[in-house]
């Protein structure tokens, strides 16, 4: 759903960067709450997870794909704050290095595919958590079903911001009908993407998912009929688990993706591509002003084999993804370092 350069005015293209920018502000300040010694470096992997399968287009429909958004994905493995931040730097790499999402609709694909998608699913992830059992399979359950909301949400959006600026002459109505229907069959391959990740992460480090902290109850011992008798004491603090294999698993998880399984994605136009051509809306498209980088549309300049062209900008997508993501969360986590032994009374240092 990367919206390119032409397809809304210059006036909405300001606005929605306006939007944006504030959002991205709202938010450095939020994901500070949220970026422990643990999440911060999930983080970046989590915006280098989601740049490999954004690569991996599946079919939904005659002569249409559809791929991960990933707003539900990081608000729910890291917290809607930092989940924003991940999509942006996504958004911000593809744009840049890839030509992929127009640089003057960097403000829409930012407030629509990082903003929105995060903000919808993390509502409803919340508030299905809220009402079902607490138990692992409902982090899941709430993970398919705030996912599979998400995307026609950004459907939605787009529709409306496209109302507000679009450049061609098409009935808005038929935009909202051609861009809900194939968007709810995407959000099914996104729910299952999201509900897969979100299960794979909780089976082995829970703990490592933040829409799964205090999931867990303290354990009772209970007679018969159901009376406490007693509750074991905690032990003593431990020393914190390691999550280098976690990282490290996800790591090679998004390099194969991104370097190997690419090759093998859907060549059809994405929805909004695809309504794009059939209503119009294209016939105003500008060209990238980046379509000359040495990487752009995923290729790599000068490498000849298709395959291995592919595979190597994949590769260095995810690399330069997980370089500037983790860069600034490690920065974001010791700036709260700062804040919170600044705050210690002096008498408390002493």
């Amino acid at each position: 759903m990367h919206v390119p350069d032409g397809f809304v005015d210059a006036p909405v293209s300001l606005a929605t960067g306006a939007v944006a920018a504030a959002a991205v502000a709202v938010s450095l300040r939020g994901a500070r709450r949220e970026l422990d010694h643990k999440a911060a470096p999930l983080a970046g992997l989590v915006a280098a997870f989601v740049f490999a399968v954004q690569m991996l287009n599946f079919p939904v429909a005659a002569g249409t794909s559809g791929h991960l958004l990933g707003g539900a994905l990081a608000a729910i493995l890291v917290g809607p704050f930092t989940g924003v931040l991940c999509i942006s730097v996504v958004l911000l790499m593809q744009a840049v290095l890839f030509a992929d999402g127009g640089l003057t609709a960097l403000g829409v694909n930012v407030s629509d595919m990082a903003v929105v998608t995060t903000v919808v699913a993390y509502a409803v992830f919340r508030g299905l958590v809220k009402v079902l059992p607490r138990r692992r399979p409902s982090v899941t359950a709430a993970a398919f079903a705030a996912a599979l909301v998400s995307v026609p949400a950004a459907a939605c959006a787009f529709t409306l911001i496209y109302a507000l600026g679009g450049t061609t002459d098409v009935p808005i109505g038929t935009v909202f009908t051609a861009m809900a229907g194939v968007h709810v069959l995407i959000g099914i391959g996104e729910a299952a993407i999201t509900a897969l990740t979100v299960g794979a992460v909780m089976a082995v480090r829970p703990d490592l998912v933040h829409g799964a902290r205090g999931l867990a109850r303290p354990l009772e011992l209970r007679t018969a009929d159901g009376t406490v008798i007693a509750r074991p004491e905690e032990p003593a603090a431990a020393a914190p688990r390691s999550h280098r294999r976690v990282l490290a698993a996800g790591l090679v998880a998004a390099l194969a993706l991104a370097g190997f399984v690419s090759y093998y994605a859907s060549t059809s136009p994405d929805g909004l591509e695809k309504v794009a051509h059939d209503k119009g809306i294209d016939s105003k498209e500008e060209e990238h002003a980046a379509k000359d980088s040495p990487l752009a549309d995923y290729q790599v300049k000068d490498v000849g084999d298709e395959r291995l062209s592919g595979g190597l900008a994949g590769v260095i997508g995810v690399g330069a993804t997980l370089a500037v993501g983790t860069g600034v969360f490690v920065v974001l986590r010791r700036r709260r370092d700062r804040a919170a032994a600044a705050s210690v009374p002096e008498t408390e240092a002493v």
